[in-house]
């Protein structure tokens, strides 16, 4: 079955985009016809196929804008670096005019989502066709989906004005502050945690530990750590998820991260592609280079790493994941490497990759419960097991065996601890977007970059800046919102 590529298609998540377009039929014969309708206020948010349309309009934007963030977010790291138009990048100076463009395009990408969330969440209470039940579980979704966006804005952007399901019809909002962001990211977590269910019939769908997995993640960025521990460990307790076993480097690009997989036990929440033209993963293709051959339409490397940088250089030998990274020399010299996460080999173009891309995978859940842990309690049995979990699967060993390769309580300070799960995170979650995120939070950015590439970061590249366009025309803003240094 998951060799063909319509029965595929037929059991995953398709979307088609927009706030003015309805989704396809679920039928295997419809999945394929893409006939978006015009959504009429007055009489479409009415019946459960409306509010199933207006939901998966949700993700469209958020899925295609999910690629190119992670490229520019793993450029901003101490290991990546960005080639051609994303060199910039590489110099920590903050933006320049093209690149500003490219930020605004993933700001409009973030709120078309948020406005179709906010569509949901209004229209939702007011039909009187849906079950309570149903209502109840499309604004737990919508709710979900805002968060983890607002989530990505504050992160990078700082303050942004909150568009909300009470303010929909206003053009000018105002900039909020991180704070209040944050208050409504927690306020949409929280009521979405009590609606959505344990498991879904639809991979792609958000789950309760997908919301409680968000929740641990906002809770460390927050430094309340004890929240972001327990919210970690109903995770953990619930045993819905393991870390899948590897044997080899392929293992990882197919059992993990493969173009034809439905999804795997180690999956909270993945946005999903298919191997189809306008619904694929541009991702694979602007990470691969053609020598590879991990990818038929041979890829344009925009972004990579090198062999002489500290952080290749210091991880150790026998981790599977960094045989992802092979030595290509395309004329940056004979040191330099590419990266082979993602392969795919029957692509129909360069966006229509079937590889998913995960938001949160069981490792990364394991390492925030190991770092909130240590960080509120010290260091511990649970925690220290929970980053040698994650370390023995790297090395292809059972996950839940003890090793030699195992980090020892008695070698170890709490300081030390963090060192290591911070390091281990970065390992795990290469070209996933989480390092530069990290690091940041941890307030260790410069002192990484600094030791791994030699740079010193300008102050202004810890934010991106608030597009012109909003600036212009958000009469509820000015220029002395503009982010520090734009």
């Amino acid at each position: 079955m998951k060799s063909s590529t319509n029965q595929k298609i037929a059991k995953r998540l398709l979307f088609v985009g927009g706030i003015a377009t309805a989704a396809l039929s679920i039928s295997c014969e419809s999945l394929l016809e893409e006939e978006p309708k015009t959504i009429v206020s007055e009489n479409f948010y009415q019946s459960k196929s409306d509010f199933e349309a207006a939901t998966n309009a949700i993700y469209f934007p958020l899925r295609m804008v999910r690629s190119e963030q992670i490229a520019v977010l793993s450029a901003h790291t101490d290991w990546g670096y960005g080639r051609g138009s994303r060199a910039q990048y590489n110099d920590f100076e903050g933006f320049n005019p093209t690149n500003i463009n490219a930020a605004a395009a993933r700001w409009n990408s973030f709120y078309q989502g948020i406005r179709n969330a906010n569509l949901v969440i209004q229209k939702a209470p007011l039909s009187e066709e849906l079950t309570e039940e149903e209502r109840e579980l499309f604004l737990a979704e919508a709710k979900f989906l805002r968060a983890l966006t607002y989530f990505d804005l504050v992160r990078n952007w700082g303050g942004v004005p909150l568009r909300t399901d009470k303010n929909i019809d206003e053009k000018d909002v105002p900039k909020s502050s991180p704070e209040e962001v944050y208050e409504l990211i927690l306020k949409d977590l929280v009521e979405a945690e009590m609606y959505l269910p344990p498991a879904t019939d639809e991979p792609g769908r958000p789950t309760e530990w997908a919301v409680k997995t968000l929740l641990a993640d906002v809770y460390l960025h927050l430094e309340d750590y004890e929240m972001a521990k327990t919210k970690a460990q109903e995770v953990m307790a619930a045993e819905e998820f393991q870390l899948v076993p590897i044997r080899s480097v392929d293992d990882i690009r197919q059992k993990i991260f493969g173009a034809t997989l439905i999804t795997s036990s180690e999956e909270i929440f993945a946005f999903k592609y298919a191997r189809q033209s306008g619904q694929g993963n541009g991702l694979p293709w602007i990470l691969n280079h053609p020598s590879t051959g991990l990818y038929n339409f041979g890829g344009a490397y925009a972004h990579y790493s090198d062999a002489t940088n500290p952080f290749y250089r210091e991880w150790q030998e026998g981790d599977l994941r960094k045989a992802l990274w092979e030595m290509v020399d395309f004329g940056l010299g004979d040191s330099t490497l590419v990266n082979g996460k993602f392969s795919e080999t029957q692509a129909p173009d360069n966006s229509g990759a079937g590889n998913d891309i995960p938001v949160y995978r069981y490792p990364e859940l394991l390492l925030i419960f190991a770092e909130a842990s240590a960080r509120l309690d010290g260091l511990t049995e649970p925690s220290l097991e929970a980053l040698n979990q994650v370390r023995r699967r790297a090395f292809g060993l059972d996950p839940n065996a003890e090793s030699e390769l195992d980090f020892v309580m008695a070698d170890l300070t709490v300081e030390g601890f963090l060192d290591l799960v911070l390091q281990e995170k970065a390992y795990e979650t290469q070209f996933e977007g989480k390092r530069w995120m990290d690091l940041k939070r941890t307030g260790r950015a410069a002192e990484f970059v600094l030791k791994n590439k030699g740079i010193t970061i300008s102050e202004k590249h810890y934010l991106w800046p608030i597009p012109v366009e909003e600036l212009n025309f958000n009469e509820a803003m000015d220029p002395s919102d503009q982010n520090p240094g734009y």
